[in-house]
């Protein structure tokens, strides 16, 4: 790996919170310009650096930093000009003066071991020794913990976010649990913690071990989305991950019970293995909702067929029987599901419930998983809808942990909670949901079965129903001018397993055929770029068209699709700033989505109404990159609503998103979806991933690819199969 050896003569950027910087290196013979991670830099410094040659389209050639050594001043005039830098607070040019010629070429030992020492030299009193040895210590526990980590093969970005995490115990509990690290910190898998614990000396049949690999497997087994793990299946895994006998994974399965790291029960004959924080959700959903089936509510002194009857007359419609049923439940019940694919009037039946339980003087509360979600949910009912996180009001705590205001001791302060797009709410929001909801409050939980279940862990929507313990409508009747759609109609189609009609004349649903997969990639480029703003002048490329795709990798998946149509729809230009993360390049223009739920992003409104300020952003948000800041913080605006200030130490949970996958699309709509049709693993190509990529559109689908690879879809109704208990848990009580 390269290296070069200098001293920083220049600091021409630096981000004192992550430790970004833009230096100039001074070696023997020439300078340098070098990027990258350095915390609490100086000018005046003696560093070894190691990396590797970039060329920047604007700045020319950089030496991209991986890893750097602080090389510490033996001389006199070197350690003076060390301390006169300003890199440890308290010493200046001539305090640093004084020291070393008071100490000479033995200062820094004195700093090291006799601190107190200074206090000798005049103008330095006990409050500046005490604030020179709190910065010196600082300087010294960052240095050491880079070079300890990045003995490891530990990045200096990772390293940050270790010392970030940790501070001066970093190398302590490193040193006790290197595995602890695939738990906190984020890009580092048990393969870095592994070699980390082998080279301290931490044998491959330790217990020690063996016990962090179970609680890996299993922790990844759930962020598929499951809640637990069967138990011959985790064996299996860790055994082979770990290189061990079958029967020491078993042995240490059951140590981490007695230690409570996991816990093991018997779902439906089958010994499943829980990580605790899934396994109390799972329990606190399941004790909410047999309490609010099984208590009595009070009645609602209204009557409801003359309301529903003049919510008709209102609106010019007629409710189908299962319609009024719905309506109905929600308000003899304490907790009730509809469910139904589109155009089956799900919106409708939430205005007339809202409007009767209004009429009653009965508050009615709004929320949905996702902020596009309650937007859509907000624009539909008139009245206010905010995401779950909003309702529960979410707090941070301990910089990283989450927490929300509302719970059992501070209920939300209503009569009815509706929540809507309910598949994607997994068992944790549901589980932090019900507990703010205090006794007497009635919950109405809506949304389409049929679609993706959650991206987080658990099946929710799906166990619920399947328990048989709640009040369930099932709404199957088109609404008759939702019947003019073909995109309404193919979907009900799909979902029962028939072809769709395709290309129907002044219809919203198209089919284009293309055998090839460069034949299918180019035909979605010219139609985002060209071809559908052209037919209708009113759609731009980046904000009404969105492609989805139902994989990441290959030539038509998302990563290709974002390159290809970056190039196209946002070019490289000498007018637009851009950034590189990894492989990624992000510019002024580009549309993006976050990737993962951020507790602790900070936003600024920019227009609407509601707070001026806040913290979260969430995964699914889409939004456009309006700046690049000295290279390094990325400037994003959610929505046209929120702005958020990404540091470079966040690119990571950002994504081009002019194409997105159709899990990634869940709780979006948008005017136009485009998606390639074609062959791929059986397990991802079936009907419920067909189904709800083409129920994101409002005004337009476009298929292109292969007729038989829908045809496969369509009769493939296989899915990756979940493992959850809340069904079980909630029919063991109940004795459903």
């Amino acid at each position: 790996m390269p290296q070069i050896q200098g001293v920083i003569e220049d600091i021409i950027f630096k981000n004192d919170d992550n430790g970004y910087v833009v230096a100039i290196v001074a070696t023997k013979d020439e300078t340098h310009t070098v990027v990258g991670y350095i915390p609490n830099i100086v000018e005046g410094q003696s560093l070894k650096i190691d990396g590797d040659w970039v060329k920047h389209p604007e700045f020319g050639k950089q030496f991209k930093i991986n890893g750097y050594e602080e090389i510490l001043p033996t001389s006199k005039i070197g350690i003076e000009k060390y301390l006169a830098s300003g890199i440890i607070l308290g010493i200046g040019p001539v305090t640093a003066k004084k020291i070393v010629e008071r100490f000479g070429e033995k200062t820094l030992e004195i700093m090291d071991n006799n601190i107190e020492k200074l206090g000798e030299i005049e103008g330095i009193g006990e409050k500046k020794v005490k604030l020179i040895n709190e910065s010196y210590k600082k300087q010294q526990e960052v240095r050491t913990i880079m070079v300890f980590l990045q003995e490891y093969g530990v990045s200096p970005n990772q390293c940050i976010k270790i010392y970030n995490k940790y501070k001066k115990e970093a190398i302590k509990i490193v040193k006790e649990n290197p595995y602890k690290l695939t738990e906190d910190i984020a890009g580092i898998g048990f393969k870095t913690a592994d070699k980390i614990a082998r080279n301290l000396g931490i044998e491959a049949s330790s217990p020690f071990r063996i016990q962090s690999g179970i609680t890996f497997v299993v922790g990844e087994f759930c962020a598929m989305g499951n809640t637990y793990m069967p138990m011959d299946k985790l064996i299996k895994e860790a055994s082979d991950m770990l290189c061990i006998d079958k029967t020491e994974v078993e042995k240490n399965i059951y140590e981490c019970t007695l230690d409570q790291k996991i816990k093991i029960e018997l779902i439906d004959n089958e010994n499943c293995v829980f990580t605790m924080p899934y396994y109390y959700c799972e329990l606190g959903v399941t004790k909410k909702i047999i309490t609010m089936v099984t208590n009595l509510y009070n009645p609602i002194n209204i009557n409801v067929e003359e309301e529903i009857k003049g919510f008709e007359e209102e609106n010019n419609i007629c409710f189908a029987e299962s319609q009024k049923e719905a309506i109905k439940g929600a308000l003899e019940n304490g907790i009730e599901v509809i469910t139904g694919g589109p155009g089956t009037g799900k919106t409708t039946i939430i205005n007339c419930i809202t409007n009767i339980f209004e009429n009653a003087s009965l508050k009615v509360l709004m929320a949905a998983p996702t902020g596009r979600a309650a937007k859509r949910m907000s624009e539909a009912t008139k009245r206010e809808a905010k995401t779950i996180h909003r309702l529960l009001e979410l707090g941070i705590t301990d910089g990283t942990d989450i927490s929300f205001y509302r719970d059992e001791d501070s209920p939300l302060e209503c009569d009815v909670i509706i929540i809507d797009e309910a598949s994607m709410v997994d068992i944790v929001l549901m589980n932090n949901l019900l507990k703010a909801i205090g006794m007497g409050t009635r919950i109405i939980i809506v949304g389409d079965v049929d679609q993706l279940p959650s991206v987080g862990p658990g099946n929710v929507l799906k166990d619920i129903i399947e328990s048989g313990a709640v009040k369930v409508v099932r709404l199957k009747n088109i609404f008759r001018q939702a019947k003019e759609s073909m995109i309404i109609v193919n979907a009900h189609k799909i979902n029962s397993g028939e072809m769709p009609i395709l290309n129907a004349k002044d219809k919203d649903f198209y089919f284009i055929e293309n055998g090839s997969s460069e034949g299918i990639l180019s035909t979605i480029i010219e139609l985002v770029n060209t071809r559908l703003p052209k037919f209708n002048k009113a759609w731009d490329s980046k904000t009404h068209l969105q492609v989805l795709s139902p994989m990441r990798k290959g030539i038509l998946g998302v990563s290709n699709l974002n390159e290809k149509l970056q190039k196209k729809l946002n070019p490289e230009s000498e007018n637009k700033k851009e950034i590189k993360y990894r492989d990624t390049i992000f510019r002024v223009g580009d549309k993006v989505m976050q990737t993962k739920n951020n507790y602790s992003l900070k936003w600024e409104r920019i227009s609407g109404e509601g707070e001026k300020e806040g913290e979260g952003i969430f995964n699914g948000d889409v939004g456009f990159v309006i700046d690049i800041e000295d290279e390094n913080n990325l400037i994003v605006a959610f929505e046209e609503e929120r702005k958020v200030v990404y540091d470079k130490i966040y690119l990571d949970e950002l994504d081009l998103a002019y194409a997105v996958t159709i899990h990634k699309s869940q709780g979006s709509e948008f005017p136009v979806v485009i998606m390639p049709a074609f062959m791929g693993p059986p397990l991802l190509m079936n009907r419920n991933l067909l189904y709800t990529g083409i129920t994101r559109a409002k005004a337009l689908v476009v298929l292109v690819g292969n007729p038989k690879a829908v045809h496969f879809m369509i009769k493939n109704n296989k899915s990756f199969d979940r493992y959850s208990s809340l069904k079980w848990r909630i029919m063991d009580i109940m004795k459903v």
